[in-house]
C-alpha cells in the first residue's frame, strides 16, 4: 500500500494519504507533507520535540487538520524540517507524539502556509483509511 500521493489543485497542493491504521494514516500524512516542504530524504533526525494537541476536535479529519497545523507551526518557528514521527495517544481530544528531523539548509522545495478546510476528507477504506488534504501555498 503506498503511503500518499499528491495531487493538482489550483495555486494549491493536494495529498491524498493511505493508511491501514487511523495512526499510520496520521504520520503518513505528516510524511507527505514534509516531502512537499523539503527533500527529506536527506534531513537527518538531530532534534527530537514532543507533540502535545489537547483540543477538541469534533472528528478525525479535523483532528488531522490540527495535528498538519501543529507540525508546520513547530517548522515555521524552529525551522527544522521533521522526519520521524511517533504518535503515542490518537484520541479526538488527546493526540501525544514525538517527532524528530533538522534544519534543511537549502533544500526547500515549497513554503506552505496553511492546512485548509478546503476538500478535507478523513474515511474508512477497504484497506484501513484514505484522507485527503489541500495545502495552501
Amino acid at each position: 500500500m503506498k503511503k500518499y500521493e499528491f495531487f493538482e489543485h489550483t495555486a494549491d497542493i493536494g495529498l491524498k494519504i493511505y493508511g491501514k491504521t487511523l495512526t499510520e494514516l496520521f504520520i503518513n500524512a505528516a510524511e507527505g507533507m514534509f516531502e512537499a516542504i523539503a527533500d527529506t530524504g536527506t534531513v537527518a533526525a538531530q532534534h527530537t520535540i514532543e507533540i502535545s494537541i489537547s483540543e477538541q476536535a469534533e472528528n478525525d479529519a479535523e483532528l488531522l487538520r490540527l495535528w498538519l497545523q501543529e507540525l508546520l507551526y513547530y517548522y515555521s518557528t524552529t525551522e527544522i524540517v521533521f522526519v520521524e514521527f511517533l504518535i503515542h495517544t490518537l484520541t479526538l481530544n488527546n493526540l501525544k507524539a514525538t517527532v524528530k528531523g533538522d534544519k534543511a539548509f537549502g533544500k526547500i522545495k515549497t513554503e506552505i502556509k496553511a492546512v485548509t478546510y478546503h476538500q478535507l476528507e478523513v474515511k474508512r477504506s477497504k484497506d484501513g483509511y484514505e484522507a485527503t488534504v489541500i495545502f495552501d501555498v
